[in-house]
């Protein structure tokens, strides 16, 4: 029994003395392989690209439609029933042209009739009455009267006459019916809108311009248009106006725009239009991502013998991923695309895909090329 008791507190020491040796010898070392005593952490790795001289250009991008400036709402001078509708949407009109007439032309014409024949009995009066009174048998104030008679008639005539030609709806100018609002019988209130015509040589395409760039459009910058009328057809144009204010509820200004070359438009047209707002020709540029913002300004990474050079830069034109420096770079220059976010000046780094470090005497290092931003590469 002695014996068994002693085997079985052998064993629980034994088991004991195994944990003892797995808990405190068993955790792994603390310092990770990279930092094992003799091994150097590589310099960052960044990607470059040469800065290069191009044109750059910021465009707008806006909608617009075509259409008229030059428009006639024709209503009509009085109440009555529309008679004579001589013409429909699309006929070509000429100036003083009769259109359609307000059916109470009769009611006028008789009136006119009568009023001439009052005239004519006013101006009888009068030439009896002056001769009379230059005889003095008559005192001079029957002249008055007789005068004053006469010029009521007169202008009552006249009035009649004007009414008259009021009732004869006649196109203003030339142009092209747009829309009769009205059909042979219809009664009319005053002042009801009875067609609509236009000028087609003041088709004109309009857009507004956001508030935002509103200051910086001008009369005569160069827009491309597209028409949808005319797929995959680009038609050059100008900005011909400019409005002298904002739309109080959109915040827009509205612009209107001629094209360089005729074409056949129609109002309601759709236009998709291209607004060249400043441009600038053989400029340094970068890509917008080699940018990087400090507290103290902008600066661009520069790749100069195996190290990150910071430079200070002005810049200009931004459009297409691409922004224009003005100071700070020069064509040519090796500038950091990738891996310039926690960059500091004079920090060594290698080129991506170069696991040696740009030293400047790697010789085996290849030059940068140039490639298009976004697109993954390497850099050499």
């Amino acid at each position: 029994m002695k014996k068994r008791i002693f085997l079985f507190t052998i064993l629980i020491i034994g088991t004991l003395a195994v944990a003892g040796i797995v808990f405190f010898h068993g955790v792994p070392s603390e310092k990770s392989e990279t930092e094992q005593p003799g091994k150097q952490k590589q310099p960052p790795q960044v990607r470059v690209i040469p800065a290069t001289k191009s044109s750059i250009s910021k465009t707008l991008e806006l909608t617009g439609s075509v259409e008229p400036y030059r428009v006639a709402l024709l209503a009509s001078p009085a109440e009555g029933p529309v008679v004579d509708v001589r013409v429909r949407e699309a006929d070509r009109v000429t100036t003083g042209e009769s259109l359609l007439s307000i059916g109470r032309k009769k009611a006028i014409d008789a009136l006119i009739v009568s009023l001439r024949e009052e005239l004519k009995k006013e101006e009888d009066n009068l030439s009896r009455t002056r001769q009379l009174v230059e005889s003095q048998a008559l005192p001079g104030e029957q002249l008055d009267q007789a005068r004053a008679a006469y010029e009521k008639v007169r202008a009552l005539l006249i009035k009649a006459e004007e009414t008259a030609l009021d009732y004869i709806i006649k196109a203003p100018w030339a142009g092209v019916v747009s829309h009769v609002k009205v059909k042979e019988g219809e009664f009319v209130a005053p002042r009801a809108v009875l067609l609509e015509m236009y000028d087609p040589a003041s088709l004109v395409i309009r857009a507004s311009i956001p508030e935002k760039h509103a200051a910086e459009v001008v009369a005569g910058m160069r827009v491309d248009v597209g028409l949808d009328a005319y797929p995959d057809k680009v038609i050059p144009g100008r900005i011909e106006r400019v409005y002298p204010y904002l739309d109080s509820r959109l915040r827009t200004r509205t612009v209107e725009i001629a094209l360089d070359k005729s074409v056949n438009l129609l109002p309601g047209m759709f236009a998709r239009l291209t607004l060249s707002l400043v441009s600038a020709e053989e400029v340094v540029i970068v890509p917008l991502e080699a940018l990087v913002s400090t507290p103290k300004g902008q600066v661009v990474f520069v790749f100069e013998e195996g190290k990150a050079t910071a430079r200070m830069v002005k810049t200009g034109i931004e459009a297409d991923n691409r922004i224009e420096i003005i100071s700070g770079i020069q064509s040519g220059d090796k500038v950091i695309l990738a891996g310039n976010e926690k960059l500091k000046n004079g920090a060594e780094v290698r080129l991506a895909g170069n696991g040696k470090s740009g030293n400047g005497k790697n010789k085996t290092m290849a030059e940068p090329t140039a490639e298009r931003p976004g697109k993954s590469g390497d850099g050499q």
